[in-house]
């Protein structure tokens, strides 16, 4: 074996690389992964969660492509829940606890015992490049490893500083080693590098909290793995709590008092943080008519007393901490085991990629996760599977696979990463998709396993298993709209019982189960025939039907967004020529190069009116090659 030839190497071995190289390696490539510590594989160094509101739905996408998080969480979790039940299913998201120690080395596990992979403690320096293409990396030391292409999967780790009031230490998360010289290869390959900052709680030994202060918070009794390879019955287990505490006006005084000696607003902290995750004190000053705030305690594993408090990430000196967490309810006593911090890093900006996350400046160089400007495990792990699939079907000679947004929330994740200027880490949430009534977590295997088949990471069983579902959902919709109920005492009498209106002549059973007081368990009463499916299957059946209007609209929605997403752009166009768009619309357009008239009409600063120019452009230029 050649030990410095590589087809792919893979930089960082968090959620973004770990998905990357499994898809490398699964894929043929013989792949590389660097890591600075083995330890910290698939670390979660912030929340001890995966899933949750929208970020449940990348996981369930990762899955129906073939990559590992919902697999990894499943064999992990110590408590399971799917949110937001009393809405709509568009917005149903699964979330799971999971023991930390035990996702990091069940993932490591999967890494070492796949084919073609293989693990490197180092750091990487430099970026090895040839005419404008990557060509390899160097690792401390001097060492070179030459490959196809290069995944940059840095995490928060390039230039880090962890930052905990007047105290700032050069280290990446949890005290592990930062990336100190990387950047510099970056920019000296012509890269263009932002500074973010995100940020952690405290973590306090669960012996020293009241818990009979707080209220507990209970998993699903029925719990719904994240794979679709799982065994929903092998999946029941005896849980965790996580529980339930609020801050309150001493807490929020305690912070107010000592704003002058947070980071974040004394100048210290440069990078610029997560909107929709802000820090306490952030949230004490931004909504300063608010009198309480959430706190939720989160076991971090079996094996530890550990608790994470979510929602009271800071960045406040280490004294004024203790202060604050002691006015809270049931943590009068609390002791800390790890002190909350700010971490400042530098990452790309993603607007220098294209819709396959290749990076446009350098080619070969793909880039996934926090190294893009995005938060969160999911949302890592989801760019992570796409750069590694892109980086094995360059090799190969294959189109990359670009998912648009409507197909996947994958898709709006990176088509808004790229298109968009991003000036804070980017969260996914429901709100960004504009198809969510179709992008929901329960079909994800129906929107994307054919794609997963076909890229060649869904194999085999899986996929059989996967056709006889899609099928029977079909055959069992069908039944139902050919099946009809007629007016008789019986059905009335059922119909009686649910508050429903009575039937003066026959109705099919699929125009039944559309009425808001009815659904496909409750239609079992009066449905004679109805063959036996599993659950998940039965899910499909009364979702389909019940919102069958909602979900025709949408698509008409989508056929219109498919046109413009097929009006291709070409690579090399110079938009300068075109003297009738604006000029900021021509800067825009030739910074981003949109590969579509779909993609130019989601960049800020171009027009209605400046697509226009460029689709009677475009309408001449095909007019002429015809003609010629």
């Amino acid at each position: 074996m050649d030990h410095h030839n590589f087809d792919v190497i893979v930089i960082g071995a968090g959620h973004a690389g770990c998905e990357a190289a499994l898809a490398s390696a699964r894929l043929g490539m013989k792949t590389l992964i660097f890591t600075t510590s083995i330890e910290s594989v698939a670390m979660m160094p912030c929340n001890p969660n995966v899933g949750g509101t929208s970020k449940g739905h990348l996981v369930r996408e990762i899955d129906a492509l073939g990559g590992e998080m919902g697999k990894n969480i499943d064999k992990t979790f110590i408590q399971s829940k799917m949110l937001n039940r009393s809405k709509g299913p568009a917005v149903h998201s699964l979330r799971a606890q999971a023991d930390k120690q035990a996702y990091s080395r069940e993932m490591r596990l999967t890494l070492e015992h796949t084919e073609n992979l293989y693990l490197r403690q180092a750091e990487v320096t430099d970026l090895l490049t040839d005419s404008g293409k990557v060509c390899g990396v160097m690792a401390r030391g001097g060492l070179k490893f030459y490959s196809k292409a290069v995944i940059l999967c840095s995490g928060t780790y390039l230039n880090a500083r962890c930052i905990t009031g007047e105290e700032s230490i050069y280290t990446g998360p949890n005290g592990l080693p930062a990336a100190t010289m990387l950047s510099s290869s970056l920019s000296a390959a012509g890269i263009k590098l932002l500074r973010f900052k995100t940020g952690t709680p405290a973590r306090v030994d669960g012996r020293t909290v009241d818990l009979s202060k707080m209220e507990e918070q209970k998993g699903d009794e029925v719990i719904t793995p994240f794979s679709f390879a799982s065994d929903p019955d092998a999946m029941q287990k005896e849980q965790v709590s996580c529980w339930l505490t609020y801050t309150n006006e001493k807490t929020h005084e305690i912070i107010r008092n000592n704003l002058d000696r947070s980071p974040l607003f004394s100048g210290v902290i440069k990078g610029t943080g997560p909107r929709y995750c802000p820090s306490i004190e952030d949230k004490v000053v931004r909504f300063a008519e608010k009198n309480r705030h959430q706190l939720f305690l989160e076991p971090e594993g079996l094996y530890t007393d550990e608790l994470y408090i979510s929602g009271m990430s800071s960045s406040l000196p280490a004294d004024v901490q203790e202060e604050m967490i002691h006015t809270v309810q049931g943590m009068e006593d609390a002791h800390i085991v790890r002190n909350a911090y700010a971490i400042e890093y530098d990452l790309i900006d993603p607007n220098q990629l294209s819709l396959s996350l290749e990076c446009r400046v350098l080619s070969g160089l793909f880039s996934a996760g926090q190294a893009n400007g995005s938060s969160g495990y999911e949302e890592a792990a989801a760019q992570g599977l796409i750069a590694g699939i892109n980086a094995a079907r360059k090799i190969k000679g294959l189109d990359p696979l670009i998912l648009d947004r409507s197909q996947a929330y994958i898709g709006v994740l990176i088509d808004d990463l790229v298109t968009k200027e991003n000036f804070e880490p980017y969260r996914m949430m429901t709100s960004r998709a504009e198809y969510r009534l179709l992008l929901r977590q329960d079909n994800a295997d129906l929107r994307l396993s054919h794609i997963g088949h076909e890229i060649g990471l869904i194999t085999g069983e899986r996929y059989e298993k996967f056709l006889k579902k899609e099928s029977m959902i079909a055959e069992e919709c069908r039944r139902l709209e050919n099946t009809y109920a007629g007016a008789t005492e019986e059905v009335n009498a059922f119909l009686n019982k649910y508050g429903s209106t009575n039937l003066v002549s026959g109705m099919s059973l699929a125009e039944l189960l559309k009425r808001p007081e009815l659904d496909y368990e409750k239609l079992a009463e009066i449905d004679r025939n109805r063959p036996v499916i599993p659950a998940d299957a039965a899910e499909q059946v009364n979702i389909s039907l019940k919102y069958e209007g909602y979900i025709k609209r949408q698509m008409q929605q989508v056929e219109h967004f498919r046109k413009l997403e097929g009006k291709l752009l070409p690579d090399d166009m110079d938009y300068d020529e075109l003297i009738n768009l604006r000029l900021e619309a021509r800067q825009k357009l030739g910074r981003f190069r949109p590969r579509s008239i779909g993609q130019a009409s989601r960049i800020s600063g171009v027009s209605p009116a400046d697509i226009s120019v460029l689709l009677v452009w475009l309408e001449q230029k095909n007019q002429m090659k015809e003609r010629s």
